[in-house]
């Protein structure tokens, strides 16, 4: 067995509930990049609907709980899913990697420079504490996807 990891967005079945819920935003793209969408993982283009909303990322009882706004297409029918690969929305940004335990306690982190997001993922998955990774954009700081070890 070799180890591989898997990045998956989130599930779409959540947004139903998100679209009417106080707070939620409707917002259509201005550009690309700039919109990512956290269930396809790619940039929305120009003129497509999102939902801005609150979305609790790590959900968790430790210290390290995390939420904060991220965009999600109207029109996302099914969750992304790369084995091995980084998606698109990782490609030209500065990511915070953060590495946490089974016991949602975190036990690493690094910044990946644009281009970096696979060397990185492999390298905190070498420490064998490390049971996932929340990435999130470095500048704004929303969570972008989940990275999950997986084996073959």
């Amino acid at each position: 067995m070799s180890m591989t990891y898997r990045i998956t967005g989130i599930s779409p079945d959540q947004l139903g509930d998100i679209a009417d819920a106080p707070g939620t935003v409707r917002v259509r793209a201005t550009g690309k990049p700039g919109f990512p969408c956290r269930v396809t993982l790619e940039d929305a283009e120009p003129g497509e609907e999102l939902l801005l909303f609150h979305h609790i990322s790590h959900d968790v009882d430790s210290p390290y709980r995390s939420g904060y706004a991220i965009f999600a297409r109207t029109s996302a029918k099914a969750a992304a899913r790369y084995t091995d690969a980084v998606p698109p929305i990782f490609a030209d940004r500065s990511l915070g990697m953060r590495a946490f335990g089974s016991d949602a306690m975190l036990k690493s982190a690094c910044l990946a420079m644009p281009g970096e997001a696979d060397k990185i993922i492999r390298q905190l998955f070498e420490l064998e504490e490390v049971a996932y990774i929340d990435v999130h954009n470095a500048a704004h700081g929303c969570f972008a996807a989940r990275v999950e070890r997986f084996e073959t």
